[in-house]
């Protein structure tokens, strides 16, 4: 598997493949044009035969704050730690940006759980959060998952 940023020529693959889980009610439809205004946010993992088979974005919010968003993984893929590794990434990204807090709003979190994230009330997340929901068609009924990672500090990286 390979991991690398999205490109211009990903945003086709990566739409079929989010707006295919939206059409599932599990995940929240993007447009082409959101797509491409948050290209610079994503990883997609590629297989052996060029076939984008997973993405994942890091959206920035706010003074060390960034979401986890637009994750989805090949549904024949799932569970071989293809969703895991792009988190993981998309995490080293955002530490090396100075982030210490790192949020998703999910249906799915199980596998949020597993990488080290726990369920919060949507209050407990800044108001700076809210500012892509307004043009939801979830909204203001969010039946999402509020969820957070805070990075663990060290005296050594205070």
């Amino acid at each position: 598997m390979k991991y690398r940023k999205a490109t211009f020529d990903d945003v086709e693959a990566i739409f079929a493949l989010v707006n295919d889980y939206a059409g599932d009610g599990v995940m929240l439809a993007r447009s082409r044009n959101t797509l491409y205004e948050t290209l610079r946010d994503m990883i997609v993992a590629e297989d052996e035969t060029g076939t984008i088979v997973g993405v994942g974005g890091l959206h920035l919010l706010w003074d060390r704050l960034a979401e986890v968003r637009t994750m989805a993984v090949s549904p024949q893929l799932t569970r071989r730690g293809i969703g895991g590794e792009i988190v993981r990434r998309l995490m080293a990204e955002g530490r090396t940006l100075g982030v210490k807090k790192f949020f998703t709003l999910t249906y799915k979190p199980g596998f949020f759980q597993t990488l080290g994230f726990h369920t919060v009330t949507k209050d407990a997340l800044p108001q700076k959060v809210w500012k892509d929901c307004i043009d939801c068609p979830k909204f203001p009924n969010c039946d999402e998952i509020a969820m957070v990672k805070l990075e663990e500090t060290t005296d050594s990286n205070k």
